[in-house]
């Protein structure tokens, strides 16, 4: 069977641990207990062949932030979680991203950006992630829009996400 190896990053509180654990199970936690590093396999179907997914739902707090480069080494995939209650948990991502491409040594790695607790929405600090990132919005409970379909990709990359060319006017 094959193994595929996904890592969830976001800041403290986002709700990785809620998102991993509603994925995995279906349940949802009421309680908010602060993780420092759970893993869990789910058994999913990929091109109609058995898969195993690994999920690592790591700690989100700067006191476990040096584990990162491992949990990023071993990993094959990355989803970065933050809260639509909390702008600051938005702008952690970048690092993460920048965090993984260094170690990776790839800029394509594959990666999600979820924007969780999609329910809160009177608690919501921001209104849209930054241009040219591709989008979800979710919620533990399982209330969210779903996630944006394809692939992310920067503006200006050459195989999407390209800006439209200007056209030149006429001077006569």
């Amino acid at each position: 069977m094959r193994e595929y190896k996904v890592v969830v990053l976001g800041s403290g509180g986002v709700g990785k641990s809620a998102l991993t654990v509603q994925f995995v199970t279906g349940s949802f936690i009421e309680k908010y207990d602060p993780t420092i590093e759970d893993f869990y396999r789910k058994e999913i179907e990929v091109d109609s062949s058995p898969s195993v997914l690994e999920i690592l739902d790591t700690a989100g707090t700067e006191q476990f932030a040096s584990m990162r480069d491992l949990y990023i080494k071993n990993g094959q995939g990355f989803i970065l979680v933050y809260s639509l209650v909390n702008q600051q948990s938005f702008q952690d991502i970048k690092p993460m991203r920048d965090q993984i491409i260094r170690v990776k040594r790839y800029e394509r790695v594959p990666m999600i950006l979820v924007g969780n607790k999609v329910d809160l929405e009177g608690e919501r600090e921001h209104r849209a992630p930054a241009p040219g990132i591709a989008a979800g919005t979710a919620t533990a409970t399982g209330t969210g829009t779903g996630t944006a379909g394809g692939r992310a990709r920067r503006p200006g990359h050459p195989r999407g996400g390209r800006k439209k060319k200007k056209k030149k006017k006429k001077t006569t």
